[in-house]
């Protein structure tokens, strides 16, 4: 017995060391895996942080300039002048930079002044009330603690006032300021010392952290937010050109529709540019907030309507819902066939190309902070939306059944109510020739087999008894209906493109507002060479 279970250890001593081994060699490769993917991850981010640094040099020179004030501040550390309390406190100094120190001049400002507010009433409260705690001798500790609640409570409350949400950071400073003063007071028994103290070394933080931050390479929130509105228009002029070219040519996306609805396909160009439109509302209201704080600087005088900059902004944003509204038709289930967009097809075109180069101009003079040239700069747009109207007027039966009329199906007999009714109707009679011209026209028209795709992108006919190729043709209610809504689409896209052209209306109205308020320059004129006299031919010059 002993002999045969003194055989089996060996079996099982290298049964579990084979398994030892097997896990370790798992571990290893798990840890291995995980180096690798930690290494890539890292290789990543390095690469995305030297293109945000290329992208936006700005970026590295508010890290530079950052560096350099923290160094110019940490000076006071060394101090071994008579007041060793600047070298004892200089953290104070430090802090202010770290939080004044912003990336455009105006959020900086508009920070250097909510520390400052909040430091001096603070360091003016907390004297006060440490003077009133000396009088009161024993209840020395009592009034220090109702102080604090009293201010935490009337600061805290204070903040959360509508108007008073710009300050929201002061009211911070001020509570924090105020705890600190009155702990460090109580135990030196110097207060205002202390309180000195703080203010002079903010103060020395705040002046270095200005005369950075402005002197060297200044980085102006106005400056952002006039390129931010700039930008949307040619976003915007980008993605109306996209839209009509990708319905004409028939797109078809190779994604779910439903990452586009979810704000999930940041690899569509169109939606990019829309979105960032659309999107751009939060950023525009920061620049606005900080650029009301910046002082003249560059072609941006005093009291600059920035404003009407955010203005200008909102009227593209409501051209911009239009252009969504575009790019949902085409990424719609029920689509027009492609010989009915064909039929409007050079009027679409047009209208989407002369809305393009108006916001393009558009875009371009405010850039360059031009006025606009005389003349109308939505003369040739409107032209090319009255003639897509016509169109829509002249082939309206490209658009509905014509099946389905009232003059195709009407009875032999009429009831006399009807022929009543048919009397007093003056308009009748005009209204019937019409449709009776549109019924002959319409068969001349191939209404062709319209399309739609499901959520798995597989190309499939609405009803699914027809094939896929118009090879079958089943006349059926059914049939009759999706080719009505295939039709009504095709007057969707084209009824949103006449709306587009209308809103722009607005966006030059608002244009013209700001550069007569900013006082933008005049365009250039340019002089036409006079054309050449015919012989025999007066010229008159009035």
């Amino acid at each position: 017995m002993a002999n045969n279970s003194g055989g089996k250890l060996p079996l099982l001593v290298s049964f579990w060391g084979n398994e030892d081994g097997g896990s370790q060699r798992t571990h290893l490769k798990v840890m291995r895996e995980k180096i690798k993917n930690s290494w890539v991850e890292f290789n990543d981010f390095a690469r995305k942080a030297l293109e945000m640094g290329r992208s936006d040099p700005r970026k590295v020179l508010f890290a530079v300039k950052m560096g350099l004030a923290l160094s110019l501040t940490s000076l006071l550390i060394f101090w071994k002048g008579s007041y060793q309390d600047f070298a004892q406190y200089s953290i104070w100094a430090i802090l202010t930079v770290i939080v004044m120190f912003e990336f455009s001049i105006g959020a900086t400002f508009i920070k250097g002044f909510n520390r400052g507010l909040g430091t001096l009433c603070a360091g003016i409260l907390a004297f006060c009330f440490a003077e009133l705690s000396v009088v009161a001798g024993k209840f020395e500790e009592v009034v220090i603690v109702i102080s604090i609640f009293l201010t935490g409570f009337c600061a805290s409350y204070l903040k959360l006032y509508p108007t008073m949400k710009p300050y929201e950071y002061g009211f911070r400073v001020f509570i924090l300021t105020y705890c600190i003063l009155m702990v460090a007071g109580n135990r030196t028994r110097e207060y205002s010392q202390a309180v000195l103290t703080r203010l002079v070394l903010i103060a020395a933080g705040a002046g270095v952290t200005l005369v950075v931050n402005i002197c060297i390479f200044p980085i102006w929130a106005g400056e952002s937010l006039h390129k931010l509105v700039v930008k949307n228009f040619k976003d915007l002029a980008t993605s109306l050109e996209g839209c009509v070219n990708g319905y004409l040519k028939c797109v078809e996306y190779e994604r779910i529709p439903s990452k586009i609805l979810t704000y999930q396909a940041a690899d569509d160009p169109l939606y990019n540019c829309y979105r960032s439109v659309v999107q751009s509302t939060s950023e525009e209201d920061t620049l606005l907030g900080f650029a009301t704080w910046e002082p003249p600087h560059g072609p941006y005088r005093h009291n600059y309507p920035w404003e009407n900059f955010v203005k200008v902004s909102g009227a593209v944003k409501h051209c911009a819902f239009t252009v969504m509204a575009l790019h949902g038709c085409i990424l719609s289930e029920i689509q027009a066939p492609a010989d009915r967009r064909h039929v409007f097809s050079n009027e679409l075109q047009k209208v989407g190309s002369e809305g393009g180069k108006v916001l393009r101009e558009l875009g371009s003079k405010l850039e360059k902070m031009e006025k606009l040239s005389p003349g109308d700069i939505l003369k040739n747009v409107h032209e090319a939306a009255e003639q897509l109207q016509q169109k829509i007027d002249h082939k309206s039966y490209v658009l509905v059944n014509s099946e389905g009329w009232e003059i195709g199906g009407r009875p032999m007999e009429l009831d006399l109510e009807d022929l009543i009714n048919a009397a007093e109707d003056e308009n009748m009679k005009l209204g019937s020739k019409s449709l009776s011209e549109a019924v002959l026209e319409v068969r001349s028209v191939s209404v062709g087999t319209a399309f739609c795709y499901d959520a798995k992108n597989t190309l499939r006919t609405w009803p699914s008894n027809v094939s896929a190729n118009g090879g079958s043709v089943v006349k059926g209610d059914e049939f009759k209906t999706y080719e009505s809504a295939s039709a009504l689409s095709l007057a969707t896209f084209a009824s949103l493109l006449i709306e587009f052209v209308a809103r722009l209306g607005n966006v030059v109205s608002s244009f013209e507002e700001l550069s007569l308020k900013a006082n933008f320059k005049d365009p250039p004129i340019i002089n036409m060479p006079p054309e050449p006299c015919k012989e025999g031919v007066a010229t008159w010059v009035v």
